[in-house]
């Protein structure tokens, strides 16, 4: 019996370490699978909408800084509005419609008092304001779409790689009381497939959390560009159209 204790020790290191990562994935249990699986899912799909959401903000960046030299460079807003179709992916080109729109609907709906008047007069600036503001939350709200979900990735990935340490443990507690032996050999093959579960949520994690706290600092951005030419906006309307 005892001598072929080692040689069964040694059949166990070399199948255990053969095959790198990809070995150990494949000799783990089914619990320890699923959580790699899971891992796996969540990180595809952060991945996924990290580049989208790079794409998306570099885009709207890039174009409200576009809109905004158009804006001061035009006379009209009708000449403005007539751009915004190759800029939609800017945010300030909702809140500028929702302001033109509320304009027009001022100036036209003014009756007789807006003939009488020697150039065309808004009502109501606060019922303008109140739209510029409506449209700027409606588009913080689509550029802040998805990104919740790399935080739930930050937040949740690594305890559920830490929740498949620690059954991986369990497992290899299990094997020694069926080995008979704490030997370093029968220990350290359980112990690698359980630390790959914790690799897996940091790898997961790190990368969402990351690109999560830079993408809001990049909507911040873009929400000071929309409240500062909301307040440009009025600024116009009121010297124009008062």
């Amino acid at each position: 019996m005892l001598t072929i204790l080692p040689l069964v020790v040694a059949q166990a290191q070399t199948g255990a370490f053969s095959g790198g990562v990809a070995g150990l994935l494949a000799r783990s249990g089914p619990v320890g699978k699923f959580v790699i699986f899971l891992l796996a899912i969540f990180s595809l799909v952060s991945w996924a909408i990290i580049i989208y959401k790079g794409i998306a903000l570099h885009r709207a960046l890039a174009q409200s800084e576009t809109f905004l030299q158009v804006f001061r460079k035009s006379s009209k807003f009708s000449e403005v509005n007539a751009v915004c179709i190759q800029l939609k992916a800017s945010p300030l080109v909702g809140v500028f419609q929702a302001g033109y729109l509320e304009v027009n609907q001022q100036v036209k709906g003014g009756g007789s008092a807006a003939a009488a008047s020697p150039r065309p007069t808004v009502r109501s600036l606060e019922s303008l304001s109140r739209s510029l503001a409506r449209a700027a939350t409606v588009e913080v709200t689509r550029m802040e779409r998805r990104l919740s979900f790399l935080a739930t990735t930050a937040s949740v990935t690594p305890f559920v790689g830490l929740f498949g340490t620690v059954w991986g443990i369990m497992r290899t507690f299990q094997d020694i009381g069926d080995m008979g032996s704490a030997n370093l050999v029968v220990v350290a093959p359980g112990i690698s497939e359980a630390l790959i579960t914790t690799a897996g949520g940091l790898a997961a994690a790190i990368p969402a959390a990351v690109f999560f706290n830079y993408y809001t600092s990049r909507v911040k951005v873009l929400t000071a560009m929309m409240d500062d030419f909301a307040l440009e906006f009025l600024n116009i309307v009121e010297r124009n159209f008062t």
